[in-house]
């Protein structure tokens, strides 16, 4: 599927192609809590990063997040002038490009089910649902974002 996103301002816009479309995963890491000031949910998405075509990277910045004392490979995109964040990208994986959902302009499929993540970094403030169709994680989840999609029968080829 192609996504197509932007910043809040519109300065800076991106398309990529995404196998796995489903915004299914919510984070409650301090990480992605503080950056976006909410109670946390990122949402990210995998994508192809080859696809990756961007235009005003020159409003572009990265943030690296300091993780128990040592600095993330991670790098965390997001735009100079209106703090959007839009996708974060790992040399680790350097074939994926994980966007967050909320920068997404394409309208996405609504997922099965929601996979809460990071929980043990939750405030108290947060209220997480429960019951059918909510799946709890502590820490990360047991299933990669490829193989969550695959599970359900939602990774696109």
């Amino acid at each position: 599927m192609k996504l197509s996103g932007s910043c809040r301002c519109g300065g800076i816009t991106y398309e990529v192609d995404s196998k796995t479309p489903y915004p299914y995963m919510r984070c409650y890491c301090s990480i992605c809590r503080k950056i976006g000031g909410s109670g946390g949910y990122a949402v990210n998405l995998m994508a192809d990063y080859g696809s990756l075509k961007l235009r005003g990277a020159e409003k572009k910045a990265v943030y690296q997040a300091e993780i128990d004392g040592k600095t993330s490979p991670a790098e965390r995109h997001f735009c100079k002038a209106c703090g959007s964040h839009l996708w974060v990208w790992d040399p680790r994986w350097p074939e994926l490009v994980h966007p967050h959902a909320g920068s997404v302009d394409t309208a996405l499929p609504s997922p099965p089910e929601i996979v809460h993540i990071m929980l043990r970094d939750k405030p108290d403030w947060v209220d997480v649902p429960n019951g059918p169709g909510h799946v709890h994680f502590d820490g990360y989840p047991d299933k990669s974002i490829e193989d969550w999609h695959k599970s359900k029968g939602l990774f696109e080829s």
